[in-house]
C-alpha cells in the first residue's frame, strides 16, 4: 500500500507539473501574440507619424514579450527617427542578440551606423545582411551601402555596391536612380538618360527623378524634354524641395547668371 500511496503521489506531482508548464507556455504563446499585434500598431503608427502612439504600443510589445526580437528593432526605428540616438542603438542591439539572422533588422542597424558616421561598421552589417542566403532582398541592403559610400564620398565603392544589388535584381528601382546620380555627377549624361529609362519602366517618377532628368536632358540639349519633365515636377511635386530648386535654377537661367 505504502509503494502505490508512493506511485499515486509522483504521478499527481508529475501531472501537475506538467499542468503548470502547458500553462506557463499557454501564457507565454499569449504574451507573444499581443506583442506581436501591439508591434505592429506602433509601426503602423510610425508610418503615420503618430510618434507617441507608436511609442506606446511599442513600449506595451515589448513589455508583454521583453525577448521579441521584433518590438526591439521597431522601437529602435522610432527612437532614430526622433533623433534619441542612444536609445535606438541600445535596442538594435537588443534585437540583433535576440534574432541575429534578421537581416532586415541588421539591414536598420546598418543605415543606423551609416547616419552617425561609423560607415566602417555599416558597411559590415550591411555586407552581413546581404549575405544571408535566406534573406530574400540582398539588393536592398548592398543598395544602402552604395548610398553610405556615397555619403563617405567613395563613388567608385559605391558604384561596385550599386551594381552587384543590380546583378542580383535589374529593376531595382532605388539602385538605378543612385547610379543616374552618380553618373551625372561624372558628366555621363547619355549613361543617366539609360538609368532613368530604365527607372521609369518599373518605378513612378519622384521628385528626385524628375529633377535629375530635367537637368540630364537640358545637359543633351533636349529641351523639349526637360521642358516636358519640369512641367510633370511642378504638377506632381508643387512642395518638394526639387521644385524649389528648378525655380530657383530656371530664375538664374532667366537672369543670364
Amino acid at each position: 500500500m505504502l509503494t502505490r500511496s508512493i506511485l499515486i503521489i509522483t504521478m499527481s506531482c508529475f501531472l501537475l507539473a506538467s499542468c503548470a508548464s502547458n500553462q506557463v507556455s499557454k501564457d507565454k504563446s499569449r504574451a507573444l501574440r499581443a506583442a506581436r499585434a501591439n508591434t505592429q500598431l506602433g509601426i503602423e503608427y510610425l508610418r503615420t507619424g503618430d510618434y507617441e502612439l507608436s511609442r506606446k504600443r511599442l513600449a506595451k510589445a515589448i513589455q508583454q514579450a521583453p525577448d521579441y526580437a521584433g518590438a526591439h528593432d521597431a522601437i529602435a526605428v522610432l527612437y532614430e527617427r526622433v533623433n534619441k540616438m542612444g536609445m535606438a542603438e541600445k535596442h538594435y542591439k537588443k534585437s540583433l542578440r535576440l534574432d541575429s539572422k534578421n537581416s532586415a533588422a541588421r539591414n536598420n542597424y546598418a543605415q543606423f551606423l551609416c547616419k552617425t558616421d561609423r560607415s566602417n561598421e555599416a558597411v559590415t552589417e550591411f555586407e552581413t545582411s546581404a549575405d544571408n542566403p535566406f534573406y530574400r532582398t540582398p539588393w536592398v541592403p548592398l543598395t544602402n551601402a552604395g548610398v553610405c559610400m556615397v555619403r563617405v564620398p567613395d563613388k567608385d565603392k559605391a558604384v561596385e555596391y550599386f551594381e552587384r544589388a543590380l546583378q542580383l535584381q535589374p529593376e531595382y528601382a532605388p539602385a538605378l536612380l543612385q547610379m543616374g546620380l552618380l553618373n551625372y555627377t561624372k558628366g555621363k549624361y547619355l549613361s543617366v538618360r539609360a538609368y532613368l529609362q530604365r527607372f521609369q519602366q518599373v518605378a513612378p517618377h519622384t521628385a528626385e527623378s524628375l529633377w535629375l532628368a530635367i537637368r540630364t536632358e537640358y545637359s543633351l540639349s533636349d529641351h523639349q524634354a526637360w521642358g516636358n519633365y519640369a512641367i510633370k515636377l511642378k504638377n506632381a511635386f508643387p512642395k518638394s524641395e526639387q521644385y524649389v530648386l528648378l525655380q530657383e535654377w530656371e530664375n538664374e537661367r532667366r537672369s543670364g547668371h
